[in-house]
């Protein structure tokens, strides 16, 4: 996959100014020849995100460059080494500062190595001699070889493994120097005679380097080499072009030489490589072979290579078509001055090119493939899930060139996020913010940022519609944008979306979106929705009011925004206003509205438009407040409206119902009311007619006969005393025999039954329906009397037998009643006369006490004792409360008392030897087999009044 090459800004770090603005001078020069390309890169594909980004190193750094020139670089895991032409070493922090200055040689630093634990550094340069220094103690090492040393590796266990180390040069020798126990160096020396040594790395116990001839690797643990790789074929001299040689892990290695690149994986099995390559070089009696993984050639000359995850990082020296068609030649060096910016490609072990980046180094136009350095800081892991390495867990590239030291690292996750937003990605943006990815302030800016690009393209309600998402709950931002969006005249798509809790906003936010909403009718439904649905606590109603009132007139003027202003009306406590609105406006909870803020005497003026909304309460209203709305007011607007409406149906509603709660309420417009009744309503002309006495007669006998209402004529007649006329009426018009009797028997008069009799026998039919209809009333054999002989009557003889019969059954249940109410009379005489001969036992105050009874013979007179105590003995008006046989009062012996219904009294003790009588005499009368004279079973005893029974003997 080959990508657009693109120049990247490098962040200054108060250095390079001048620089800058050669490069910005260099950049104008070339966009001519580059913007064709440019376009058509464009065109062709869309812009992919960069993976790394680039920082120019700072600190000591430029002041360093400024007097020497850089050489050589190396990294461990808290500091950087730099090595420079004159053979100073700087020991260096991650920002550039300088910790520490090594004078280790007086030439050219070509290599630098660091031992695994950060605290020896070895180095070696054109002056023959290698250094070896500790970091952190004045312990320092020097050795003499006295030809050119090119490459150093410390062992990584340098300080645990006897001090040793492995150097090489242009010697030609693989020397590995280890201390001796009693003191002093053991040189031994690897490889020898394949010539110069130009890189050496080493890893745990594995040792590789690069000679003329290759690359080889050597198993430092059982001293037995492992591999040999050879040298690409055709790639110019070392000399021109140095292999680059780094450990990606503990068994891979990859080799930049050249444009060749091969990755060589260390195994100890016979296992297929990675991604499907398998190429395997294994030296004789070896435990360890290599299999080469990948190799590809690129169309660059490799200045440095480093892993990046399962991706390569190339350092490019893009070579001029001079430079390769001649090899390298000894010519090349005078072509100096035309050289292209170095380039960093991030790539796949297959060579699919993920990304290319120019990098703008400082007098890159001077150098060679071989002024460039990489090398690369240890990181803690491959964090990059999502594409994005989390912070302190991203690797650190070093871009080494004679005056520049350029940072390149990987892209997080605010880094991705920026590059969203310049590319207008503002919704990817925004989810990777939301994602958690970078800090929780970014929030706000790409919200910002994303709001201003929908606002540029005029997306406004787009915009509108993120701002829930975006603004969150800040007060300030909300305002802001409310504002912003009153100015570009677009509030109406904002209002919607604004908050009115979590966050509240300030009054004067909440009107001037209220009052943007009352411009355009077009805004008017979502101005009524909106003071609906707005706590009215949150803004003041007095500005939107302002804002509405001088429409009212004006064609602008909706319902909607009519209904929105009664609303805000109610929020500013004007109901009467509130209250015109709605009766204007029909709308039907205005019943409930008058009620509940007691609107009664505002309704005065707006009968007909309430009349139209609901007549059925509107009629309520009225007639239930009529104290406070007259009547002639009502009927004056009902009459006299330019309404399009029923005006006078409306008025017969409201007269009827006032008729009904009261027939004198509305009695000066009862002349109306009749006319009314006889267009929306005649049945209910008789009952108003019988009831009122406020009408004409005259015109209201004119109103029924043009509208031929013949019942109401009659009841007119009657009442205008033209009765005659009136049941000549009944019986011509209606031909209703029944009510022209009813008619007749209604005015009491004798002469009506002879008027008629006398129309009824003009009409044979007549005669015969008269007949069955004066039962009760008029003797039939006098009707029969004044027919005329030979006047034929239909169904005479039928209707004759029906008067007979009818005559005789009601004779019958007549006689059959007399003789039933006969009966009950007397039967209810005898039981009244047989329950007043009952006495009443009254006991005295020591037996109700003891529960006792007198004998089982006045059981049934104390059953009765209690309800009789409640009563006020009728004997105190007639013997004075004494016993009618001693003559004592009753009360003064605490004895029993017996009293009957005929309202005599006696002392029980006084009574016992007429009671013995009559016990006697009972029992006679048993003897009989009869039952006694008040219809008790024989032998049943009975108390009698003495003097009452005395007096019956």
């Amino acid at each position: 996959m080959s990508t657009a090459r693109r120049a990247h800004p490098l962040l200054q770090n108060g250095a390079g100014g001048d620089d800058g603005d050669d490069e910005r001078e260099e950049e104008e020069e070339e966009d001519g020849d580059e913007e064709v390309e440019d376009e058509a890169a464009e065109d062709g594909d869309d812009e992919e995100e960069p993976r790394l980004k680039y920082q120019r190193l700072g600190g000591s750094v430029p002041a360093i460059l400024s007097t020497d020139a850089a050489a050589s670089i190396a990294v461990a895991d808290r500091m950087v080494a730099l090595g420079t032409h004159n053979g100073t070493l700087h020991i260096l922090d991650f920002q550039g500062n300088q910790v520490k200055e090594i004078a280790a040689h007086t030439a050219t630093i070509n290599d630098i190595s660091f031992d695994a634990d950060g605290e020896y550094i070895g180095s070696c340069s054109d002056d023959g001699t290698v250094a070896i220094s500790s970091l952190f103690t004045d312990e320092k090492l020097k050795f003499e070889y006295h030809r050119p040393m090119k490459a150093i590796a410390l062992d990584p266990n340098y300080s645990r493994n006897y001090r040793r180390f492995a150097t090489g040069g242009l010697a030609g020798q693989v020397l590995v120097l280890t201390k001796k126990t009693w003191g002093g160096y053991h040189k031994k020396v690897l490889r020898d005679g394949e010539g110069p040594i130009h890189s050496m790395k080493w890893r745990t116990d594995l040792l590789a380097w690069a000679n003329d001839a290759g690359v080889k690797v050597h198993d430092m643990k059982t001293d037995r080499g492992i591999a040999f790789i050879e040298r690409p074929k055709g790639i110019p001299r070392p000399e021109f072009l140095l292999p680059h040689l780094v450990w990606q892990d503990d068994t891979v290695l990859v080799i930049g030489w050249g444009t060749s690149v091969k990755i060589a994986a260390i195994r100890t099995d016979l296992s297929q490589g990675l991604n499907g390559i398998q190429r395997t070089i294994v030296a004789v009696g070896s435990e360890k072979y290599v299999d080469i993984v990948g190799s590809f050639q690129t169309s660059y000359h490799i200045s440095g290579i480093a892993p990046f995850g399962d991706l390569l990082v190339v350092l490019a020296y893009i070579p001029d078509e001079d430079e390769k068609e001649k090899k390298f030649s000894a010519s090349v060096t005078s072509r100096q001055g035309t050289a292209q910016r170095p380039e960093i490609h991030l790539v796949s072990w297959k060579n699919d090119e993920v990304t290319t980046d120019a990098l703008p180094i400082h007098g890159y136009e001077h150098y060679k493939a071989k002024d460039y350095a990489l090398a690369h800081a240890p990181f803690s892991g491959s964090s990059n899930a999502g594409g994005q390495w989390a912070a302190g867990d991203e690797p650190l590239y070093y871009i080494v060139s004679p005056k520049d030291i350029v940072v390149a690292k990987p892209r997080d996750a605010e880094d991705h996020i920026a590059w969203l937003l310049q590319h207008d990605c503002h919704e990817k943006a925004l989810a990777a913010v939301e994602a958690g990815q970078g800090r929780t302030e970014l929030l706000d800016e790409v919200g910002s940022r994303y709001l201003d690009h929908l606002i540029i393209e005029r997306k406004y309600a787009e915009a509108a519609q993120r701002c829930p998402k975006l603004l969150r709950g800040s007060p300030s931002a909300w305002e802001r944008w409310v504002f912003h969006f009153a100015h570009l005249r677009q509030l109406p798509v904002l209002v919607p979306y604004i908050p009115t809790e979590n966050p509240q906003l300030s009054d004067t936010a909440y009107e001037v979106a209220l009052v943007a909403l009352t411009t355009n009718p077009s805004f008017h439904e979502l101005l009524l929705t909106t003071v609906k649905n707005w706590p009215p606590a949150l803004y003041s109603a007095s500005p939107v009011i302002s804002a509405i009132e001088p429409q009212l007139n004006s064609s602008s003027m909706t319902d909607t925004l009519k209904e929105a202003l009664a609303e805000l009306y109610v929020i500013n406590s004007q109901y009467e206003k509130a209250l015109s609105l709605y009766a204007e406006l029909l709308k039907p909870e205005v019943f409930e509205f008058i009620e509940k803020y007691n609107l009664h005497d505002s309704v005065r003026d707006k009968v007909v438009n309430l009349m139209i909304l609901d007549s059925k309460r509107t009629v309520h209203l009225l007639i239930q407040h009529r104290d406070i709305i007259p009547t002639y007011e009502v009927v004056d607007q009902l009459l006299h409206t330019d309404r399009n409406c029923d005006k006078r149906y409306f008025l017969h509603l409201y007269l009827h119902a006032l008729f009904e709660i009261d027939i004198h309420a509305g009695k000066e417009f009862h002349d109306m009311q009749v006319e009314l009744y006889a267009d929306y309503e005649p049945r209910m002309l008789l009952p108003f007619l019988r009831t009122s006495q406020h009408y004409r007669l005259d015109k209201a006998y004119e109103i029924f006969a043009q509208r031929e209402l013949v019942r109401e004529q009659v009841f007119v007649l009657g009442r205008m005393g033209n009765a005659k006329e009136a049941l000549s009426t009944i019986i011509n018009k209606l031909e209703n025999i029944e009510e022209a009797v009813e008619f007749v028997m209604d005015q009491h008069d004798d002469e009506l039954w002879e008027e008629l009799i006398r129309q009824c026998l003009q009409k044979p039919e007549m005669v015969g329906m008269l007949l069955e209809h004066t039962v009760g009333n008029l003797d039939p054999l006098y009707i029969v009397s004044l027919v005329p002989d030979g006047l034929e009557i239909p169904r005479l003889r039928d209707r004759l037998v029906k008067i007979v019969t009818d005559y005789r059954t009601e004779t019958s249940l007549r006689n059959g009643c007399n003789d039933i109410l006969k009966a009950d009379c007397v039967n209810l005489l005898v039981k009244y006369y047989h329950e007043a001969r009952r006495g009443v036992y009254m006991a005295s105050m020591n037996e109700e006490v003891h529960g006792n009874r007198v004998d089982d013979g006045s059981s049934r007179a104390s059953e009765r004792s209690s309800s009789v105590r409640a009563l006020d003995i009728k004997s105190r008006t007639r013997c004075g409360a004494r016993c009618c046989l001693c003559f004592d009062p009753l009360p003064i012996q605490d004895i029993s008392v017996i009293v009957f219904y005929c309202c005599h009294a006696y002392h029980l003790s006084c009574l016992e030897g007429g009671l013995d009588l009559m016990r006697s005499n009972s029992n006679q009368d048993s003897d009989n087999g009869s039952d006694d004279e008040d219809g008790s079973p024989s032998g049943e005893s009975r108390m009698r009044c003495v003097l009452c029974t005395t007096a019956a003997a």
